[in-house]
């Protein structure tokens, strides 16, 4: 059933005369009345009573009535909320972050996205590297922070974010006097780490396979407030980014002598379409991004 007929089927029958439907649309009256009668033909009934200079609709034509207007109205629906998404007055976004930069970088960034669309849902879920790689290729996330050296083929990302890693220790420890810290000297000490499946954890143990130094795990926990706390009281040292180290007078923050930097992107399944909701987001942490 063609909707052009049909929205001049409901044009005629609101209007109670072809002539009006034709003004109403606009079109010239014959081509209203022709696709009518094409209607009538295809449905083989008649939809209107034809008088002198009226016209009403048959029983049948009322039964068609409803369903056509419901037909055209949800069409309205769905064509408003498409022109609502491509406008960016409705949609979600649904991303996995890793709570370091959950933490420290992203709050100021997810409530300026959100003052400048207002009307977009921000869904964000705090998950290791790996984690958030298996959401986004099952279909639960729609992107996601991954270290770029830690992308894999499945996913496709833009590159936001350049940091360094940094050696945290209490501002009492010997290391905390040197203007750095060489690997050597990091592995010596208990280290606080992050448990696998995070970034964090994945970058101390690619460095201690690339430096063939072993690792003397003290504690290993996902809540940076309590790595922090047991930093700050001497029971181990960790590694962070330099932006979580700022400002913090309980923590000394040293480089590693070969500084180390961390490239983050923000990534999505590669062939996957993004709704013009995610690629907002996209380009708006690429307009903020600091590399």
């Amino acid at each position: 059933m063609d909707l052009r007929k049909l929205r001049i089927f409901v044009e005629v029958a609101r209007h109670g005369s072809f002539s009006g439907a034709a003004r109403a649309l606009p079109l010239a009256q014959p081509a209203v009345s022709v696709a009518v009668q094409k209607l009538e033909q295809e449905l083989d009934l008649l939809l209107f009573h034809r008088h002198d200079r009226r016209i009403s609709l048959t029983s049948e034509g009322k039964v068609l009535l409803q369903h056509a207007q419901r037909m055209l109205e949800d069409l309205r629906q769905a064509q408003l909320e498409m022109d609502e998404l491509k406008g960016l007055r409705k949609g979600e976004v649904r991303i996995g972050i890793p709570s370091m930069l959950g933490t420290y970088y992203f709050p100021e960034l997810l409530m300026a996205f959100k003052q400048r669309y207002p009307q977009l849902k921000l869904s964000v879920e705090e998950a290791g590297a790996r984690d958030i790689q298996q959401m986004i290729d099952a279909g639960e996330l729609d992107m996601g922070i991954i270290v770029r050296e830690q992308l894999p083929e499945s996913l496709e990302a833009e590159l936001f974010l350049r940091e360094q890693m940094v050696v945290c220790l209490p501002p009492e420890h010997p290391l905390a006097a040197q203007p750095s810290v060489s690997f050597e000297q990091f592995f010596a000490e208990p280290l606080v780490l992050f448990k696998p499946g995070y970034f964090h954890r994945a970058f101390i143990d690619r460095l201690a396979q690339q430096t063939e130094y072993p690792m003397q795990i003290e504690f290993e926990t996902n809540l940076i407030p309590l790595i922090r706390k047991i930093v700050g009281k001497g029971f181990g040292i960790t590694t962070f980014l330099a932006m979580v180290a700022e400002g913090d007078s309980e923590l000394a923050a040293r480089p590693f002598s070969e500084p180390v930097w961390l490239d983050l992107c923000i990534a999505w399944k590669r062939g996957a379409y993004l709704s013009h909701a995610d690629r907002s987001f996209v380009e708006f942490l690429l307009e903020h991004s600091r590399v």
